[in-house]
C-alpha cells in the first residue's frame, strides 16, 4: 500500500490565506470581506497588498453576506471570511435568500469548523455546517484535507462561477497532499485495497490513512479516497471503489446527520447498496477541550476508523 508521510504540519486556514493572497496578485474581480477576524481568517497579505479590495464589515456577518451579493451585480469575485459557525449557522437566512436563491457568485469562507476548533466550545464548533450549505440548491460545499489542498480549493473556485461554501480548520495537521492538487467534484483515491473503501474528508483524510496503514498490518487492504468536494460528489468514484471493496466506511468531522455520510449513502442505496459504517459525531453538540481531547472523546480518529472499517468488513461476510 502506497504510504504518506509529511514533513511539516500546517493550519488549512493559511492555506486560504495563501491562496486568497495569490488571487490578489492574479484575479483583480477578487475582493474580500471579513467579519472583524482578519488574523483568524490569515487575510493579512491581501490586505496589504489590496487594501482598496478589501472591505472589514465588523461583526455584522449577515450585513457581509448582503454586501458581497452586491458586489457580485458589479462583476466583483467576494470572499467572505469568517468561522464557520457565523458563516451558515449565523446567516443562513442571508445566503439562503440573497446567494444561494439569486445564484451569486460568492465564495464563503468559512474558518475553525468542527471540533478541532477547540477550547472555544460548543457555542463555535459548528457540526451542521455541511448539511444546512449542501441542501442549498445550486450551492458548491468544499471541505478541504490539508494546507496545500486549501491553498490550490482557494485559486480554484475564483474560477468557478457560482456560489461556493468552503471549509477548512484551526489547528495544525499533517502536510501531505501535493501542490496544486484540487479539482472541484474530482475525489483523489490515495490508495489501492480490496477489502474496504475509507471515504474521508477534511481533517479524517490523515486519519484515514493512517488507519489504513493499521489495517494492512492485520492482513486488511483499504481503498482511501479524499473526497474534498462534497456537493457535487464525485458518484463514479465512488461507485468505481464500492464495487471493488463491497463495503465502505465514511469518516468526518461533522455530524453523521447530514454530512457526507448521507450523502454516500443516498447514492449506494439508489445505485449499489452496500454495508455502511460512519465515522462523526451522532447527533450532538461539541465541548471545550483540546482538539486532540475533542477527537479522542467523540470517536474521530485513526482507531475510530480502524473500528468501523472491521465492523463493515465483518458484516459484509
Amino acid at each position: 500500500m502506497k504510504k504518506y508521510t509529511y514533513t511539516e504540519k500546517k493550519d488549512t486556514r493559511s492555506g486560504f490565506g495563501a491562496g486568497l493572497a495569490e488571487l490578489g496578485r492574479t484575479n483583480p474581480n477578487v475582493v474580500a470581506l471579513c467579519a472583524d477576524l482578519i488574523g483568524s481568517l490569515k487575510m493579512e497579505k491581501f490586505i496589504e497588498e489590496n487594501p482598496e479590495r478589501f472591505f472589514q464589515i465588523g461583526i455584522a456577518e449577515a450585513n457581509m453576506m448582503g454586501i458581497a451579493a452586491g458586489l457580485t451585480i458589479g462583476g466583483k469575485i467576494p470572499f467572505t471570511g469568517t468561522f464557520a459557525n457565523f458563516s451558515t449557522g449565523r446567516v443562513y437566512d442571508q445566503i439562503r435568500q440573497s446567494i444561494a436563491y439569486s445564484g451569486k457568485n460568492v465564495k464563503i469562507c468559512a474558518s475553525h469548523a468542527g471540533l478541532t476548533l477547540g477550547e472555544d466550545g460548543a457555542t463555535h464548533q459548528i457540526l451542521e455546517d455541511i448539511g444546512l450549505m449542501k441542501m442549498l440548491p445550486g450551492m458548491t460545499v468544499i471541505n478541504t484535507c490539508d494546507y496545500n489542498q486549501t491553498k490550490a480549493a482557494t485559486i480554484a473556485i475564483a474560477a468557478y462561477d457560482g456560489p461556493v461554501y468552503l471549509r477548512f480548520g484551526r489547528p495544525v495537521v499533517p502536510v501531505f497532499m501535493p501542490e496544486g492538487t484540487f479539482e472541484i467534484g474530482k475525489a483523489i483515491q490515495l490508495t489501492e485495497g480490496t477489502d474496504v473503501t475509507i471515504i474521508a474528508t477534511g481533517h479524517l483524510v490523515w486519519e484515514a490513512l493512517q488507519a489504513a496503514e493499521a489495517l494492512e498490518e492485520q492482513g486488511y487492504t483499504a481503498e482511501v479516497i479524499n473526497i474534498h468536494t462534497i456537493k457535487p460528489l464525485d458518484d463514479a468514484a465512488i461507485l468505481k471503489s464500492v464495487k471493488k471493496t463491497g463495503c465502505v466506511v465514511t469518516a468526518e468531522e461533522h455530524n453523521v446527520l447530514g454530512g457526507l455520510g448521507e450523502s454516500v449513502a443516498r447514492l449506494l442505496t439508489t445505485q449499489l447498496p452496500t454495508p455502511q459504517e460512519f465515522v462523526g459525531t451522532n447527533d450532538t453538540f461539541g465541548e471545550s477541550g483540546t482538539p486532540a481531547q475533542l477527537m479522542e472523546k467523540y470517536g474521530l480518529n485513526d482507531k475510530a476508523v480502524i473500528a468501523a472499517a472491521l465492523k463493515v468488513i465483518r458484516r459484509k461476510g
